[in-house]
């Protein structure tokens, strides 16, 4: 969790951005089959001295077990919740919607149709990689676009990563752009003012 503290640090230093009303968390978690399969464990993370509304989750790869609990403890602890790939769950979660870019969405619709009718925790964020999902992004009126690969990730050995300049060019496109790949503190230091938000899973690993 040190790791996490300084990353922390490289968060607070971003820019607040208000989106739908409500301050934008600057600094999220983000679930993985392998690393961090149970994002319970970094929520107490997200909210050092009880800061509220700073940190969030983005619970992708979580078995359908953990995601209640992991619900009650972003409520309690404040922190913003993600649902990856499931408008049904993060209806019954009361939490936002992220929708990837490589599988499909289910549940999107009726999510759509809470967020239409006003749902304050109905938050909607998209993958960008590229100029088409820019596209998708802007169709769709998504809050933000989680824009990645930023740097090289071990999520995805090998993978070309955008760079500093790359990630500027498609966050520029994007109405409040996260970076996600690679993010540590030094790496945070590398990307522009317009940054929105830094992601990452190694860094809540013990």
């Amino acid at each position: 969790m040190r790791r996490g503290a300084t990353l922390w640090g490289a968060a607070l230093r971003l820019k607040p951005r208000r989106v739908r009303g409500a301050a934008w968390p600057r600094l999220w978690v983000v679930g993985d089959a392998r690393r961090l399969p149970d994002a319970r464990k970094a929520v107490p993370g997200l909210a050092p001295g009880r800061q509220r509304g700073v940190g969030g989750v983005l619970a992708r790869d979580q078995a359908a077990g953990v995601l209640p609990g992991l619900a009650r403890d972003c409520r309690a602890a404040g922190v913003a919740l993600l649902v990856a790939g499931d408008g049904r769950a993060a209806l019954r979660l009361r939490a936002g919607l992220h929708m990837p870019d490589r599988r499909a969405t289910t549940g999107l619709l009726p999510f759509l149709a809470a967020r239409r009718a006003g749902a304050p925790w109905a938050r909607l964020t998209m993958a960008v990689h590229g100029r088409t999902s820019v596209a998708r992004l802007q169709r769709l009126g998504a809050d933000a676009g989680i824009v990645s690969p930023a740097f090289p990730t071990a999520s995805h050995p090998g993978a070309p990563a955008l760079g500093p300049h790359r990630w500027a060019g498609l966050a520029a496109r994007v109405p409040c752009a996260m970076a996600l790949g690679g993010i540590s503190p030094s790496t945070a230091g590398r990307l522009p003012s317009r940054c929105a938000g830094l992601m990452a899973i190694s860094a809540f690993v013990a």
